[in-house]
């Protein structure tokens, strides 16, 4: 054989490794929600860590980050729909948007594993300590930095049946992924003593599971969620606006709740220029219930303007303004204007509303609303905790289709329901709308893409979780012991 030919031979060999990486990081979306496969996301990673024995740090780099490359290209494919589908980006700048997007997030998995590898320690101590912390640090930089973006952790496959779920009210999502990174070195590790941990600690997550945390308070509330099905190429349109309002009053006239939920920007227009017949209608449905309706409309003050949900009812006129916005759908990074003009999207900066709003105080409970994309960051809203009885999302994930990404914001939001110890009430303009009590488990739903009204009961909760009381910082502080006895155990070693 040829020096060329053998040459050849040698790259293919080379990239058969990058490939199973991608692979094994592209089959793990199969762990989310709607699949709920939970198992999977950690055993592809266990055999990225056996692909990993006897390499350099150089090759952790190239393989972990193929594996994040192959996560993450799966998981948020659906970005591409939001930017071409429904924004109108050219398919060809779409594809390329998505891609450079995985290729960034992939540099998290990628950062954890180079670490892990490169640090002289026992492959034991590398794999049970070191690597876990690293992970759960370096996701937690991916949903910090650039205003964050953690979407679709290890830890969120797990959420509502596997036991690391019993992690959740305790150590929140980043401890829930530490602990399936454990599982996952351990498993790569085939020894029996490493997998015997494993085990009690997949034991003592189903323990967590069957603690109480919070406890009911007052008498059930009677809720109605509207799901309006506004398809979003026509939510904008000054024509479809007439068809909107009607659409959203026959469902709203329907319910005999106590409490009512719209989604969010269910009105496409400034709350000040809704028509006030329309609104003093809705608000006299309201009190005939006995209770209060929230309702996702803009609302402008002065030259600021913000995404925001507003009472009507038998309370006080209240309001929550969303805090948390998306880059480049609800806020223009500078720099990207050129990038928002490649999409048909209706889009003006907003404002950020006060990141220590009260709860709101309708329908006889305290009611702590996040509106869309604000429900990923599970820190950021235990602050309403423990006053608020309920949790409420506002959203329209109309923007991005049929795909996976209603299903894993979804699933999302059942963490939060763990997190937090509350039912929380999901609104969304086409789906999925759904009641999720305090262990995350969904009591009822609606079939996405469909115009409907989910009527059910929520129980309010009192007291707060560990993680309502830590936040993540408990997380993240035994990720750091993780590392401090990491280093030395393997100065130990070192010195045998």
């Amino acid at each position: 054989m040829s020096a060329a030919a053998m040459s050849r031979l040698t790259q293919l060999a080379a990239w058969r490794p990058a490939a199973l990486a991608l692979g094994l990081g592209a089959v793990s979306v199969f762990g989310f929600a709607p699949f709920y496969w939970f198992p999977l996301p950690i055993l592809a990673l266990a055999l990225l860590i056996r692909l990993l024995h006897g390499r350099g740090p150089r090759q952790a780099f190239a393989l972990g980050y193929a594996f994040g490359l192959g996560w993450f290209l799966a998981g948020v494919s659906w970005v591409y729909v939001s930017m071409h589908a429904i924004g109108g980006m050219p398919a060809p700048l779409a594809a390329l948007a998505v891609v450079l997007f995985a290729a960034y997030l992939a540099l998290f998995p990628a950062l954890a594993l180079t670490l892990a590898v490169r640090w002289p320690l026992p492959e034991a101590v590398r794999w049970l300590l070191a690597a876990p912390a690293l992970w759960l640090l370096t996701d937690w930089l991916r949903g910090t930095l650039f205003t964050g973006f953690p979407w679709q952790a290890i830890g969120y496959a797990q959420v509502p049946m596997s036991p690391l779920a019993g992690y959740a009210p305790v150590l929140g999502v980043l401890g829930v992924t530490g602990v399936a990174v454990f599982t996952a070195g351990a498993l790569a590790l085939a020894r029996w003593l490493p997998i015997a941990v494993a085990a009690l600690v997949w034991l003592v997550g189903w323990a967590l599971l069957q603690v109480p945390w919070t406890r009911p308070v007052g008498a059930p509330v009677t809720v109605s969620l509207i799901q309006g099905n506004i398809a979003q190429s026509l939510k904008f349109r000054p024509e479809q606006l007439a068809e909107t309002l009607a659409t959203y009053r026959r469902l709203t006239l329907e319910s005999p709740a106590r409490l009512i939920v719209l989604p969010e920007t269910a009105l496409p227009v400034f709350l000040d220029t809704a028509p006030p017949d329309y609104l003093a209608e809705l608000a006299a449905h309201a009190r005939r219930n006995g209770g209060d309706l929230l309702l996702g409309v803009p609302e402008r003050e002065g030259d600021r303007y913000y995404n925001s949900v507003v009472s009507l009812g038998t309370a006080a006129p209240q309001v929550y303004r969303k805090v948390h916005l998306v880059p480049f759908g609800e806020f223009v990074p500078p720099g990207f204007r050129w990038f928002i003009d490649l999409m048909h999207i209706p889009l003006g900066d907003f404002a950020r509303g006060r990141p220590d709003q009260p709860p709101m105080q309708v329908a006889g409970q305290r009611v702590a609303v996040n509106i869309c994309y604000e429900d990923v960051f599970g820190a950021e809203l235990i602050h309403a905790l423990p006053a608020a009885t309920l949790m409420v999302n506002v959203s329209n994930d109309a923007w991005f289709g049929d795909s996976l990404a209603p299903w894993q914001h979804l699933q999302i939001s059942q963490m939060r329901a763990l997190e937090t110890g509350r039912w929380w009430l999901r609104a969304n303009n086409t789906g999925i709308t759904a009641i999720l009590d305090a262990r995350g488990r969904v009591v009822a739903r609606l079939t996405p893409f469909t115009t409907g009204v989910l009527h059910g009961t929520a129980q309010g909760y009192s007291g707060l979780t560990p993680y309502a009381r830590w936040g993540d910082a408990a997380a993240l502080g035994l990720a750091v012991v993780f590392l401090a006895v990491a280093a030395g155990l393997g100065r130990t070693a070192r010195r045998r």
